[in-house]
């Protein structure tokens, strides 16, 4: 009798390929490549892609809802089954969503002709990400809303496939062919003349004929295959082959690159070796100029870190080399920093101030009556399509009063001024949504939000060059507040809308991070530094009080300067950990000492040249605060304003005895000593 045979092994231990994973420990970047599509039939074709993708979401959108309000009903069945049971039960989970994808581009038969499998699976993970969130809790303990159904101008991303860095040739939906030399070859005229993109880019043809395969055949004969996009070596290009009964051929989308001798060292970083490619989505932007409404680009994922300029690596690792530390203290009006060489062994402290300079306010004035402007043609636009929405002004209902009492025809109103219909609670009586919208406003609108878009740009860029300065003079080691700026916003909305703090101070963060560095984050209760002074006595101040008076040691100087001074001091017991932080009052009392006039000198204004603020620009604009009711026996009072803001959610702290903040008995300087 023979032995049973032990059945082959197919998958386990030892049987599987190494899993592949992304080289420097997952690091990826992301180039923007415009597409530069010029062809009707394209356009057409592609905006007929975005609208099968979209309908597919949005009906994969409304499975899930419906699924997941069906989860939270049978509350009794989760509680005797499990909830994942129940969510198997409903299709509740990826593979559900994805399986209602093929369903529903299966029984739609147009949108094979436009959208793949590889897309629709995509496009159900996307949904299942905002159903994830709405299921279970996250760090904090806490689910997101139930996601709503996406609007046809909020959709603006196909997210592609990942191409196979394992198995050759394979790279599904969207994929880059061509080289960034024939690129350069073939806009250049053979490198004769710098590159020159015309405005209507011709789309590249698919190479014709057969190339070897390097391998034989079984007769003995070298093998051959017919060429395809591989084996492309011309100009850019995104290519696209379609849904699977599509019979109009590849989607070729040309690729405007970036042109000249600046950009170019950074489009050789990300374009030069073709098998660090490893993804691309399509995405498109609203562009009222543009045909059809939309500009349309590929984001090209790359496997590795982004690019940085020689001139800002050479200044990142100067920074590191500085051997400082600092603080920094964000303000409504501006952004103080002060450090401190790391050992206080010599050198001396340096202060910066990051204000808004006159012709940035005036840009800022200017800019916000534009936008005023295009705000009150939108509203006008809005009123003159739905005019039985909205009611007469007191003016014009005088005006028609008047005309009926002479006897006159009515006059027609095509713009009503007066308010909107709306039932007895105030509730308009048709929803917004629901107006009809002209051509006109749909174009004002698309330029309102390329006007925001650019706007928002310009400040991150600030923001990136002016933290790029700061760690330059100070170092990449700094301390902040950990402050909650949402507070903020209730009283100076206007004002943060300028000077973003936040966006400075996040940026701030990254180039900290960049330079080998770190920004930390100290607790406002357990430091208070806006109420304390260098030498550890406390200081109270109000909100109003913009300057620093110290009847101690005699310090004066400005209130943000010298919380920065103070927050340089700062140290914790777990740097993770803003409740833990402490101030160190021995500390900034020596460094008091060993400084003296060249502390209080940098604390009275701005000791480095910036872009920003003019040296002795020392004048710091302190927001009027509104003025609230109050009895009429007492007149008219300013509203409360708290000394500290509101820390964030979780690390506040306890606010307790601040025992390492007591201050030190100190010698009061002979000007102000008691002599009776």
């Amino acid at each position: 009798m023979q032995a049973a045979q032990k059945p082959r092994q197919f998958r386990g231990k030892g049987k599987q390929a190494q899993r592949w994973r992304k080289p420097d420990d997952g690091q990826v970047s992301v180039m923007v490549l415009p597409l530069a599509i010029t062809d009707s039939a394209d356009l057409d074709r592609l905006e007929k892609l975005c609208a099968a993708i979209w309908s597919i979401k949005r009906a994969v959108q409304r499975d899930a809802r419906a699924k997941a309000d069906a989860y939270w009903a049978a509350k009794h069945e989760r509680d005797r089954d499990g909830a994942k049971a129940i969510r198997e039960r409903l299709g509740l989970s990826l593979d559900g969503l994805v399986r209602c994808a093929y369903r529903h581009l299966e029984d739609a038969g147009h949108l094979k002709h436009h959208v793949s499998k590889a897309l629709a699976m995509h496009i159900a993970a996307e949904v299942w990400t905002g159903i994830s969130r709405h299921l279970f809790p996250d760090a904090t303990g806490k689910c997101f809303g139930r996601p709503k159904v996406g609007r046809w101008h909020e959709f603006t991303r196909i997210p592609g496939r990942a191409r196979s860095h394992t198995t050759d040739n394979k790279w599904e939906t969207f994929r880059l062919v061509g080289t960034i030399h024939g690129h350069a070859m073939a806009y250049t005229d053979g490198g004769q003349h710098a590159m020159s993109q015309p405005r209507r880019m011709p789309k590249p043809p698919m190479p014709e004929g057969r190339v070897p395969t390097g391998k034989l055949t079984a007769s003995g004969k070298p093998g051959m295959r017919k060429v395809s996009w591989w084996d492309h070596t011309g100009p850019l290009a995104v290519v696209f082959a379609g849904g699977p009964d599509s019979k109009r051929g590849d989607l070729v989308l040309p690729v405007r690159v970036p042109q000249g001798t600046g950009p170019w060292t950074r489009v050789e970083h990300f374009l030069s070796n073709p098998l660090t490619w490893h993804k691309v989505d399509l995405v498109r932007r609203r562009k009222a100029s543009a045909p059809g409404g939309w500009v349309y680009e590929a984001h090209l994922m790359v496997l590795g870190p982004g690019y940085t300029a020689p001139a800002v690596q050479a200044m990142r690792d100067q920074a590191t080399q500085l051997d400082r530390k600092g603080g920094v203290d964000g303000n409504v009006s501006n952004l103080s920093i002060v450090s401190f060489p790391a050992q206080l062994d010599g050198g001396t402290p340096v202060s910066t101030e990051v204000t808004l300079t006159d012709a940035e306010r005036a840009r800022l004035e200017r800019e916000a009556k534009k936008q005023r402007g295009r705000a009150r043609a939108l509203e006008r636009s809005r009123r003159a399509t739905n005019a039985g929405q909205y009611g007469l002004s007191k003016k014009q209902a005088q005006r028609a009063e008047h005309r009926a009492a002479k006897g006159l025809e009515p006059k027609t109103v095509t713009v009503p001024g007066g308010a909107r219909a709306a039932r007895s609670d105030g509730v308009p009586k048709q929803a917004f949504r629901r107006d009809r919208l002209s051509a006109n406003y749909r174009t004002q609108r698309a330029r309102q939000a390329e006007h925001a878009a650019a706007i928002a740009e310009h400040r991150r860029h600030r923001a990136r060059l002016v933290a790029r300065e700061i760690i330059a003079n100070h170092g990449p080691v700094l301390v902040v507040e950990d402050c909650d700026i949402r507070t903020w916003y209730r009283l100076w909305g206007k004002r943060l809308s300028q000077t973003t703090p936040g966006m400075l101070v996040a940026a701030l963060d990254v180039e900290c991070k960049a330079a080998g560095g770190r920004l930390v984050r100290a607790s406002t209760w357990s430091t208070a530094l806006s109420q304390h002074c260098l030498c550890g006595e406390r200081v109270n101040k109000t909100l109003r009080d913009r300057e620093h008076k110290c009847i101690a040691c005699g310090l004066v100087g400005k209130r943000d300067l010298v919380s920065a001074a103070l927050a340089a001091f700062v140290d914790f017991g777990d740097v993770d950990d803003p409740k833990t932080a402490f101030l160190d009052t021995a500390m900034s009392r020596h460094a008091q000492i060993v400084y003296g006039e060249g502390l209080e000198e940098a604390l009275r204004e701005s000791t480095t040249q910036s872009q920003n603020t003019s040296r002795g620009a020392g004048r710091v604009a302190v927001p009027r605060q509104r003025g609230t009711s109050a009895p009429r026996i007492v007149g008219q009072r300013n509203r409360a304003t708290p000394d500290e803001t509101r820390p964030l959610r979780d690390h506040a702290g306890a606010p307790d005895l601040r025992t390492t903040c007591i201050p030190q008995q100190l010698t009061l300087r002979g000007d102000i000593r008691d002599k009776s």
